[in-house]
Order: C-alpha cells, then sequence, then structure tokens
C-alpha cells in the first residue's frame, strides 16, 4: 500500500495543502490537493469540491495574522487550536499539527496537517501561534507518521496471515487495489488484478449474477462467489463488501474481502452428498428404521415405518415408542429393558435379530423380526431399531409345515399304494415245459397305471392282458387296480379275448367316462394244448412276434377302441400259431417312445434289433437287455413315462 492509500485509509482527520515558494500570504493562498476520508467525513465535502480550494474554506484560527506567515514551515511539529468549518453545520473545535513532506517540485511546498478532535472542550490557548508555548502544543509528526505507518505494517502483516484477500474497487467496479493474497487464491499477480473490472475473473455462470453488486450501495455479507483460477480450476470464496458513500449519499467505491473457501465447499458438497444418499438409502429401505432417544421418544421415523404401523412420520415423530408400536402386554418389559441398559450398559434384545409382535394404528398385531442398535453420542443413547414385516414369512412357514404334514401323510398312502399295486402283479415268471413268461414294470411316478397279468383260466388256458391307463401317480393306479379286479372276475367265465373286452369296456365305461380318464388294453389267450394264440385289441401298442427262421419281428393287431369311449363296442379277434422258439413281445408306449437327450424316439427298430439279438436267451434275460439298452439310450434311470414289459417264449 501506497503512501497515499495509507492517508486514505487513515482514521486521523488530515489534509494536505500545496503553496508556491514566491508567494508571501502563505496560508491565504495555499491550495488543498488531498483530504483523507475521515475528513471529508466531518466536512461534508467531496474530494472534488476542495481540491483546489483554499485552506480557509474549511479552517480558521482565532489569530488573523496567523495566515499571513511566511515562516510556517518552521513550525512543522508544533500544534496549535483552530476550528474545521463543515459544510452544513456548527464549527469544530480540533488541535492541529504540521507535517512536513517531501519536496515534489522546487518552486512547490507541500505540507500535511492533522486535525484532533477537541470539540465539546474549552480552547486551551487563544493566543497567537507567536506567542505559543511550543514545548506544551508540539506533535510529533514524525511519530505520527511512524505510527501510521506500524498501524499499516500490522494491518498487512494480519491480512496476510489469515489468507484473505482485502481489495478495493471504484464505484464500477474496477480493482484499484488488491492485497498480495489473491496470488494465492486466484493465481494472478496484484498487477494483473488492478484495473480489471471483478466479472472478469468469475465464471459464466456467476458473472450475470453477481454484475448486479457493483452498481448497488447495499453491504453484502457472505456471499459465495465462483472465480476461475488463472490454470483454470474453479475456486469458490465467501465474498464481503462494504459500499463507502460520501456525503452526498454517492457512491465512492467498494472495499472488501474475499476468503477461500474451495476446500470447505469441496467437504460440505461432500457431506451434503453423503447425507442425501444416507437419506434416501434411510427412505427406500425394505425396513422400518426406526430412531428413538434414551427416553424413549421417536426422533426419526422413515416411508416403510409408515406403512408397516399406519403413522405418517409427522403422527409418529415426538411420540414414545412404547405406547405407539408395542402391544400393551409389552410395554412394562420395554420400559424396564431400556431403563436396564442405561444403568448397566446390558440390554438382553440389543444388538441381535428378535422376533417379537407389533402394533399397527388400527390395533391389530403382526408378527416382527426386530434388530435394535444402541449408538452412544457424546454423553446420550441414541436408538437405531430396523423392523421387518414377517407376516408373510410366518404364513410361508404355516404352509410349508402343512405341506410336510400332507408330504408325510401322502407319502405313507403312496407307500401303501406301491405296497397294493406290487402285490396285485405276478409273483413270479410262469415256467413249464411248453413255454416261459415273464414280466416287468417300472413306474415314471412311484405308483403308476401300468398294468400286467398273466393267469391260467383253466389248465389249458393262458390269459395275458396288459393295460396303460392315461396319466400317472395315484388316479391312473386306482382304475388299474379296477381294471384288474374286473379281469380276475372275468376270469372264472368262459370267454375269448373280444368278449372279455366287449365285457370290460361295458363294465368301466361309465367310471371311466366321468372321470376323463382312458384305458388301453390287449389282451391275450394262449392254448397250451394246439400253441394256439388268440388276441384282441383296445386301443394298445400291437405286441411283437419273432420266430427264430425271421430276421424281423412282425405286430399282431387287431381293430378295437380303447376302453371308456363307447359303450357297446365290438372287438375284433385274431389268432396265430406259436412255433417252437417263438416269442412274444407285450410292452406299453414308454418303451419306444423313449426319449434321448437329442430328442430322439427309442422306436421299434432298436427293439426289433435287440429282440433278434438275444431271442435264444429266456424272457427275463430279454426283459434285462431292453432295459439296459433303454437306460444307455436315454442315459437315464428314470423316465418321464411307465415302462411295461412281458415277454412269452414257447420252449423249443
Amino acid at each position: 500500500m501506497s503512501m497515499n492509500e495509507l492517508f486514505d485509509t487513515s482514521t486521523f482527520i488530515s489534509v494536505i495543502i500545496e503553496w508556491d515558494q514566491t508567494e508571501e500570504r502563505v496560508f491565504l493562498q495555499s491550495r488543498i490537493i488531498q483530504a483523507n476520508d475521515s475528513l471529508l467525513a466531518i466536512v461534508g465535502y467531496n474530494e472534488d469540491e476542495l481540491v483546489g480550494k483554499p485552506l480557509e474554506l474549511i479552517f480558521s484560527v482565532s489569530d488573523d495574522k496567523f495566515f499571513h506567515r511566511t515562516d510556517l514551515a518552521s513550525w512543522v511539529g508544533h500544534g496549535f487550536e483552530g476550528q474545521l468549518i463543515p459544510k452544513s453545520a456548527n464549527r469544530i473545535n480540533v488541535l492541529m499539527s504540521l507535517c512536513g513532506l517531501t519536496e515534489k517540485q522546487p518552486a512547490k511546498h507541500q505540507m500535511m496537517l492533522i486535525f484532533l478532535n477537541i470539540d465539546g472542550k474549552k480552547l486551551i490557548n487563544q493566543t497567537s501561534l507567536a506567542t505559543l508555548n511550543a514545548e506544551d502544543g508540539k506533535y510529533e509528526c514524525k511519530d505520527v507518521e511512524s505510527a501510521l505507518q506500524e498501524s499499516l505494517e500490522r494491518f498487512r502483516q494480519i491480512a496476510e496471515m489469515t489468507g484473505e484477500w482485502l481489495w478495493e474497487q471504484n464505484d464500477q467496479g474496477f480493482y484499484i487495489y488488491s492485497s498480495v493474497a489473491v496470488k494465492q487464491i486466484l493465481g494472478f499477480s496484484q498487477d494483473e488484478v488492478i484495473g480489471k473490472h471483478y466479472t472478469e475473473f468469475l465464471t459464466p455462470q456467476d458473472k450475470t449474477y453477481q454484475q448486479s453488486y457493483s452498481t448497488s450501495q447495499q453491504p453484502f455479507y457472505s456471499i459465495i462467489n465462483q472465480y476461475r483460477h488463472k490454470d483454470g480450476h474453479l475456486v469458490v470464496t465467501e465474498s464481503t463488501g462494504l459500499p463507502i458513500i460520501n456525503a452526498e449519499n454517492k457512491l465512492i467505491k467498494w472495499r472488501g474481502a474475499d476468503r477461500d473457501i474451495t476446500a470447505r465447499k469441496h467437504f460440505q458438497d461432500a457431506l451434503m452428498e453423503s447425507e442425501k444418499r444416507i437419506r434416501l438409502i434411510f427412505e427406500s429401505s425394505i425396513n422400518a428404521i426406526v430412531i428413538m432417544d434414551s427416553y424413549g421418544i421417536i426422533t426419526d421415523w422413515n416411508r416403510r415405518a409408515e406403512k408397516m404401523f399406519g403413522w405418517n412420520s409427522q403422527e409418529a415423530i415426538g411420540q414414545r415408542l412404547g405406547e405407539l408400536i408395542v402391544p400393551a402386554r409389552f410395554r412394562k418389559a420395554h420400559r424396564q429393558g431400556m431403563q436396564h441398559f442405561l444403568e448397566t450398559g446390558e440390554g438382553p434384545i440389543l444388538s441381535r435379530q428378535i422376533e417379537h409382535v407389533g402394533l399397527r394404528r388400527d390395533g391389530s398385531e403382526f408378527p416382527v423380526e426386530l434388530f435394535v442398535s444402541p449408538l452412544k453420542l457424546n454423553n446420550f443413547y441414541i436408538f437405531a431399531g430396523f423392523i421387518h414385516d414377517i407376516s408373510s414369512r410366518k404364513e410361508a412357514e404355516q404352509q410349508i409345515r402343512q405341506a410336510q404334514v400332507d408330504l408325510a401323510i401322502n407319502q405313507n398312502e403312496i407307500k401303501i399304494a406301491q405296497q397294493i399295486q406290487a402285490s396285485l402283479l405276478p409273483a413270479g415268471p410262469i415256467k413249464t415245459n411248453d413255454f416261459e413268461i415273464s414280466g416287468f414294470c417300472m413306474p415314471a411316478d412311484r405308483v403308476g397305471g401300468d398294468y400286467f397279468d398273466y393267469f391260467f383260466r383253466s389248465n389249458a388256458l393262458l390269459d395275458i392282458v396288459i393295460a396303460d391307463v392315461s396319466g400317472h401317480s395315484i388316479g391312473p393306479s386306482l382304475f388299474m387296480v379296477e381294471t384288474r379286479s374286473a379281469i380276475r372276475a372275468l376270469a372264472n367265465r368262459v370267454g375269448t379275448p373280444s368278449e372279455t373286452l366287449n365285457l370290460l369296456n361295458n363294465f368301466l365305461y361309465q367310471d371311466l367316462n366321468n372321470s376323463d380318464f382312458f384305458i388301453s388294453l390287449f389282451y391275450l389267450q394262449y392254448d397250451i394244448h394246439n400253441h394256439k394264440l388268440s388276441f384282441a385289441n383296445a386301443g394298445h401298442p400291437p405286441p411283437l412276434w419273432l420266430s427264430p427262421q425271421q430276421n424281423k419281428s412282425s405286430q399282431l393287431d387287431a381293430d378295437g377302441l380303447i376302453l371308456g369311449v363307447h359303450e357297446h363296442v365290438n372287438y375284433e379277434q385274431n389268432t396265430i400259431f406259436l412255433a417252437k422258439g417263438d416269442l412274444i413281445l407285450v410292452y406299453t408306449d414308454g418303451l419306444t417312445e423313449a426319449e434321448n437327450t437329442d430328442g430322439e424316439f427309442f422306436g421299434l427298430d432298436r427293439v426289433n434289433q435287440i429282440l433278434i439279438a438275444h431271442y435264444q436267451q429266456s424272457p427275463q434275460n430279454i426283459i434285462e437287455a431292453l432295459l439296459k439298452q433303454l437306460k444307455a439310450f436315454s442315459r437315464s434311470d428314470s423316465f418321464n413315462d411307465d415302462i411295461t414289459l412281458m415277454v412269452l417264449k414257447r420252449r423249443e
């Protein structure tokens, strides 16, 4: 800061005068060349009204001869009494001291006058300057200047230590002074700032917003400015400015300071963003979150809590938690538990997940899962409760328990059904000197709808039957039982395969039609003495007939509808004769329609090849060969449909 700037900002009432060396009447012809702000404020003039005007305009002394002295310079350092003459007010008693200044031009002399306001006090000396006691009225001008300089230096050092950027702008907003702190804050030197408009350093978004301050006459405090640093990065400051107004209420200039708050603003923004994120998590949680203080008063209540308990946050906050959401029978324990924790720091339900009961606004109770965490803030505790409505889970658990009970019952029933079904199948193969027959049934479920049977109708006749009830599990198995019972009942009567199917269809029609089930069935009757095989078909896959002399099996078929479609159906019957070594494979479609991983069926060709490859073996071995090849083809030990096989072979 220059001496002129020091002069302007000084709190001393001061004026600088100038006169020509050749003139004799020094004070009468002296000219005011500069007046500081303190003087302007007390006399009510602006600087333009005083510059170039004689000192007598604003100052007078009691000794008229004083203005005619030619040796005034010799009185530098001395003081005397006088009066300041304001523009529109009573005169003000002052004590004046004269200070010499450096001579700028050989023909010019300058002097600074410093006034001490002693208004309201009686003048202590009315004598002329010639008779003034020099020792009593003496002022050390150099001491005043030294004090001013020391004050300036102290002010500068404090400003630099605080890191604040001190500045002055003229009435148009152009910088006329800048402290060195601008270099640290914005990266610009003082010379790069002075003469520039303050908006040149603002970011584009702040230029329009801040433009109004330069022409305003209102002080501003702690406004946020965003500047662009010399290297391009953003700088945020907190700015305060005071307008300097003259006696005519005209804006002269601005004085102010900017404090760099970039780091603080970044921290505050990060903190606010963190708080927003935490609040967002708090409000979007699937759990009800309830905060209460050590008195049990609710201090926070999220949206999920509103939906869960029926109280909005405004209604809940400030209420006692125990009386709002804890059923009456648990409230005493709740109060005692809190008191015990506050006294001992221990709580049986704190910091662990427990199941409890919640109370809704309408008075209904519901199961909840609760986790309460105590948090110590300074010397006080708050409690954060995380509450999850487990009504659906409890209902699901009840359903699971009931399902487990039902499953156990069903498993027991299925086990009984399996035992019954197994007891209805032939106990084992039939082997005679003339033929051998064996069968096997593998349900897709634990009980199935496939059925096979072979039994002697008489000493000379062997009846063979295979059936497939649509569907799986208990329902089809019951129809299988009914079918077997009907067939066994008809076995006591004389009847051919076609007659048996006619009677069986009429017997089962009503039950099958009402249940939307149907049965495919193939019935064979072997005349042991004549080696004649008669057969009739009710929509079942035809059995395969293989003779040792043939390389390919042929199908045994006869026309006939599946059982249960129509009443009074006539079934066709056909007959063949079995030679020695001939074999008959009777099967359900689960064999030929089994698929591999590529969706390919096992098919009749593979069955035929297996029969040809193993025809010399026993019926049981042929069945085992078929099943082995089937499982290898499907790469599985289980199938989507029941598989039933029977092999009848005439001995050679």
